[in-house]
This record gives structure tokens, sequence and C-alpha cells, in this order.
């Protein structure tokens, strides 16, 4: 298990990733917004894992930057991305019309 430095950000905010196989596995809580984005991001990208699954349930707060940060990583695990929202996220992203992305799932 790990945890990304972000240095500056939320102190509520926390992304710890856990590596099995080719997957990493990232439990997200706080808030996602332009201060701690790139950590989210960081800890979702660990060196030769092919694929990523975000645990968003834990977030109280998801802004563009998240969303940009989401987008990056689905074109970066191109079909290999799940993520887990938490019903602030959904929102968000029902709102900004990415409810129905392939990489979303249901809890």
């Amino acid at each position: 298990m790990f945890g990304v430095d972000h240095e500056g950000a939320d102190p509520g905010f926390s992304a710890v990733g856990e590596v099995a196989g080719d997957r990493v596995t990232v439990t997200v809580t706080g808030e996602v917004d332009m201060a701690t984005a790139d950590a989210l991001v960081k800890a979702a990208t660990p060196e030769r894992v092919t694929a990523a699954t975000l645990d968003l349930r834990a977030v109280t707060f998801f802004d563009s930057a998240a969303i940009h940060a989401l987008v990056r990583l689905a074109e970066h695990y191109p079909g290999r991305l799940e993520v887990f929202p938490s019903d602030r996220v959904r929102r968000v992203l029902d709102i900004s019309g990415l409810g129905g992305q392939p990489w979303l799932r249901n809890d």
C-alpha cells in the first residue's frame, strides 16, 4: 500500500493505492479539486500497471479538475479503468455528461 504526497492540499484528502498484479486500486477520501487532482492521477499511475480501479465512494467534493483527472485516467487505461463514485461524484459526472461512461460502476 502506498500514499501520495499532496503537499499544500486539503489535509482531509488522501489517495492510497494498492497494486495487485497489473491493477492498482486507489481509495480516495475528501475533496478532489485543483489542489488534489494531480495527486489522484499520480496515485493511479504507478509503474508497471495496466489497469486501475478508483474507489471514490468517500469523496465529498469533485470539481472540473477532478473530472479532467478522470478523463486523463480513462485515456491512460483504455478499457481497463473502473470507477466507483460517491453519490456526489455521480451527480457531478451526470451533470457534466459523463454519467454514461463505460468505466463508471454502480456500488
